[in-house]
């Protein structure tokens, strides 16, 4: 497949400059992902129709696609900022936090000669040429003090339009993140006010938010820095489509044999991929397996609102032996992840936001993926295929290289309602497996 050909790269701007000084300071939830990469969605479009000549429309379109942005960026200035840090040398300590310097965002024009929409969306494996559909590639957020907060790639494929995104993981997190390209969208396609401001003011609870900036040691900081050099084995990533009858039909499995009505249809879902993969790992079966689970703050906390922007979340391990997991049917293993979130309450968003600037721990890759992990990114609930720039809704969803192991399970929804797609990075040997796994695969959309 060829290679992608850039064509331009600029920084755009917000188109008014007022907001331009403002200072946004983090709360644990964003500061502790300061070692890891960015967060990376992309929209897979049919080509605009048009009576103009192929160059024209594509020029116009660009222009259009950098006008929407730039207006877009005045309703979310830290996106055209940039980190900024402030050392303590009383303490050796280091701060961060947002300046809103409209330094502007990262946009790149480019065009895959040839490549086709089936090219990317017909084959088992996503292709790794999708990876190159994306700015920013391979960096970690502490890297935003030099680098924008937000990258954007049109990408023209021979029928078909790629937008890619990238986002500074320590400004959204993936409801931010959708938050952003719904608002994007709006802007795009005629609005001139959004139907959902964010709201930027980071929360604490009574008395934590006095002593802001967080301070962080900087032996910390340099410990999580230094361990990046973080190397992968060979890995492949498929989309695994599941509808919404066979969905549902698994959410009823994994209730009755718990004689229950608790377990979600997600829960359901990542029990049924976690049997899969751990089954065609051939793992000894009193190995102990876990599963990262994340948890969202903006339902569990009456004071953040449901536009707040920044990181909201808590994550932890559901750990079960292989022969539990495999031996016990799925409804045990639901109801463990069932039983793990149930714990995720009010007091444990509270106690973490109070206890963390005492003793900061900081995210690696190389923490979520050791002890045979595999962790769950993104949500079905996001909206997704209502983003509409003006010449039609997506028809694929797909993301990027960063934050990718072993065992990244991705979850989309699907282009019809109640439809969900899981993205599976995983071993070639684990697919080849899943895709024999008739169990598994009964589930599955082919």
């Amino acid at each position: 497949m060829t290679d992608v050909r850039f064509i331009s790269r600029c920084i755009v701007q917000a188109a008014n400059q007022k907001a331009s000084g403002e200072r946004i300071e983090f709360s644990p939830w964003d500061l502790r992902l300061l070692p890891i990469g960015h967060i990376q969605n992309g929209l897979l479009f049919l080509k605009p129709k048009s009576d103009l000549q192929e160059k024209e429309t594509e020029n116009t379109l660009i222009h259009h696609l950098k006008t929407s942005l730039s207006h877009t960026l005045d309703y979310f200035p830290l996106l055209a900022g940039r980190l900024a840090t402030t050392e303590h040398e009383d303490d050796d300590t280091i701060s961060f936090f947002v300046d809103c310097n409209n330094s502007g965002a990262l946009f790149i024009h480019a065009a895959a000669d040839g490549v086709t929409i089936s090219d990317i969306i017909k084959p088992v494996y996503v292709p790794p040429i999708v990876h190159s559909f994306f700015p920013l590639n391979g960096l970690k957020n502490y890297k935003g003090i030099t680098n924008p907060l937000l990258g954007i790639q049109i990408t023209h494929l021979a029928d078909g339009i790629f937008i890619g995104c990238t986002i500074n993981h320590t400004v959204a997190d993936g409801s931010s993140f959708w938050h952003f390209v719904n608002s994007w969208s709006e802007i795009s396609k005629g609005s001139i006010h959004l139907s959902k401001p964010p709201v930027f003011q980071r929360w604490f609870p009574n008395g934590y938010g006095s002593d802001l900036p967080i301070r962080i040691p900087q032996s910390c900081v340099k410990e999580t820095s230094s361990g990046e050099d973080f190397i992968l084995p060979p890995l492949q990533e498929r989309v695994f489509h599941f509808t919404k009858e066979n969905i549902a039909k698994l959410k009823a499995k994994a209730n009755a044999e718990m004689d229950t009505n608790n377990i979600s249809s997600l829960q359901a879902l990542l029990s049924h991929i976690w049997r899969s993969v751990i089954r065609n790992k051939n793992f000894d079966p009193s190995e102990e397996t876990n599963y990262r689970v994340v948890v969202g703050a903006r339902q569990r906390l009456p004071e953040l609102p449901d536009n707040y922007f920044g990181n909201a979340l808590l994550s932890g391990f559901v750990s079960m032996k292989a022969k539990e997991l495999l031996g016990q049917g799925i409804g045990n293993v639901a109801w463990q992840m069932n039983k793990f979130i149930a714990t995720v309450t009010e007091e444990s968003f509270r106690k973490f936001l109070e206890t963390w600037p005492a003793s900061p721990k900081l995210i690696t890759l190389g923490n979520i993926t050791k002890n045979n992990a595999l962790a769950t990114s993104s949500s079905p609930r996001f909206n997704m295929y209502g983003n509409d720039f003006g010449w039609g809704k997506p028809i694929a969803i797909r993301s990027g290289s960063a934050n990718k192991f072993d065992g990244k399970i991705t979850t989309f929804c699907g282009a019809e309602e109640g439809c969900i797609d899981i993205e599976a990075c995983l071993s070639p040997k684990t697919l080849e497996g899943m895709a024999n796994d008739i169990e598994f695969m009964d589930i599955v959309k082919v």
